[in-house]
This record gives structure tokens, sequence and C-alpha cells, in this order.
């Protein structure tokens, strides 16, 4: 495996890299540190200055997994670091990804999947993202793309907003509006709320906002939980812990169409796309927006 030599304050050791972590195709650990090692310079913008947690398999997808927030006291001092303030005391000291040799630190360490914040080291608690999780009730994926056409339509129509698209690797998708960070938490997880009520009233027979499942009547659930103050996302390109290794890979609209699978990109076959296609979210904050044309325009739509 062709891994760099870091030396200096990046030196580390890579260790136990013929273990298996995804059984039914025996891809290993070594198979995720060259993964993520190909894959740094695309997907670190979406990383860079990002809380992250991390959610590690020391022995492989098919045994205990456990979420981590806080950096371990054995990381190494060069890897960056925010300690952020609890609501209920104390704090999270949260790593930050900010370069190559700390993704492929996080991968030696069992950590598959990293998740981030929606916000940034600078302000934390203003998120420059707002996130709409279409999950099917059922694995029905036709059901999601249908979903996300609507939201682009209410979304870019209706309200002027700009949508970005990722295929989750799991089985739904993520609509993504790149926001300037001018908002708090509560305030774009409210708005994002509202909007899904009001498209689920439009939309009774397709969509639910139910938390319980229990309730939602084999609906597609619009979830906005991601947008809370501590909340996380899947971070674009990651693995999923999901025997194919299949990888959160943003995707553009039109290529949508051509979808049957939110799964449809793994760690064997993600680079054959990207030799042919540029990272649709390669220039996503250039877009970023603010919510006060859109908050006014979403009230006027609402009294009609």
């Amino acid at each position: 495996m062709a891994t760099e030599k870091y030396k200096g304050k990046f030196e580390f050791e890579i260790t136990k890299q013929e273990k298996v972590f995804f059984p039914g195709e025996g891809y290993t650990k070594g198979d995720l540190i060259e993964y993520y090692e190909k894959i740094a310079e695309v997907m670190l913008p979406h990383l860079e200055n990002r809380p992250i947690t991390m959610l590690r398999f020391p022995n492989g997808i098919e045994n205990k997994r456990f979420f981590q927030k806080d950096e371990p006291d054995y990381f190494p001092d060069w890897i960056n670091t925010i300690k952020i303030e609890k609501q209920d005391g104390g704090s999270t000291c949260y790593v930050l990804c900010n370069n190559k040799p700390t993704l492929i630190y996080l991968a030696n360490q069992a950590c598959i999947t990293p998740h981030i914040w929606l916000s940034k080291k600078d302000e934390p608690d203003y998120p420059d993202r707002m996130i709409f999780d279409l999950d099917p009730s059922e694995d029905n994926f036709a059901e999601v793309k249908s979903a996300a056409l609507i939201f682009k339509k209410f979304l870019t129509e209706k309200l002027n907003l700009p949508v970005f698209l990722m295929n989750t690797g799991s089985r739904g998708l993520h609509l993504a509006i790149p926001l300037r960070p001018q908002k708090n938490f509560d305030e774009v997880r409210g708005f994002a709320q509202e909007i899904t009520i009001y498209l689920e009233k439009q939309h009774p027979e397709k969509f639910t906002t139910a938390t319980r499942k229990n309730k939602r009547e084999n609906k597609l659930y619009l979830d906005v939980a991601r947008n809370g103050m501590g909340q996380t996302t899947v971070a674009p390109y990651s693995i999923r812990p999901i025997p194919g290794a299949p990888i959160a890979t943003p995707i553009d609209w039109q290529e949508l169409s051509t979808l049957d699978t939110a799964q449809k990109y793994n760690i064997k076959n993600i680079f054959r796309r990207m030799g042919r296609k540029e990272d649709p979210w390669k220039n996503i904050e250039n877009l970023a927006t603010t919510l006060d044309a859109a908050k006014t325009a979403f009230e006027k739509i609402i009294k009609e």
C-alpha cells in the first residue's frame, strides 16, 4: 500500500493494516487508509475547520462501534482541535481534520466514517449549511428521488435558495443549502422545520415529519434534526459502515436521474467516477446565502 512517510511533526505509525474491516468483501484497514489517502485532496475542503465526531470500528463493521467526540489524550500534538463548551457545563475537545496526515491518522484509529458539524470553528454557534435529510421508511430510492425534485423546485423557484445534493451512501439523499453564518442553529433548524411541515401538508400522501417510526405510515421522513446545535452530518466522501463500503457522494442534479440506489458509489468505483466528473460541491461556499429573503418569501406563501 502506498502511504506517505510523514516526518517531523506528522510522524506516526500505521498499524494492523491487514485487519479485515468489511468481511463480505475482505476490505481491510489498509484499504480504508489507502482510500482516505487518495480522496484527501477532494474531501478535505469539506472537513476543514469543522468539529468532527469519529465513528470508530476497532474490529470492523460487524463488531462494536462507538461515536467519539472528545479527542483522546494519546492523539499527537500536531492534530488541530477546538474546545466547545457544553450547554450543561464542561466542554468537549473536538478534532479538526485540516490536512491529509490527520485524515489518515483518523483512519488508522478505525474511524471509518467521520461526521462533521454544520458550522466551523470561528463561528461554532452559527451554521453555514442547512440540511434536509430525505429518509425513506422503506428501501425505496425512487421515492427519495421524487422527493428531492419536489424540494429542489420549491427551494429554488419559490425561495431562491441554492440547493446541493449528496447520495448518502446509505438509503437516502441529503439536500444542502450553503449559508452565510448569520443565523444560530435554533433559527436555521426552526426554518427548516417550517419548510418540511409546509411540504408535508402539500404532499400528505408522500411525506411525514413524524419523529416516531410507528407514526410514519410508510411515508418518506423529512428529517431536519441535523440542523441542531452539536448535531452532525456524514462528511462528503466518507465511507459508510455498510457491506460494499459505499461512499457518501456529492452528485449534481443531472446525475440524479441515472441513479437507482444511494449506494451506487463505493471505494472500488468512486475514483473512476471522479476521473470523469469534478466534485459537484467544489464551489459550494461561493453560493452561500442568507435566509432573510427566503423567510420573507416563505411567509408570503403560507399566507396565500
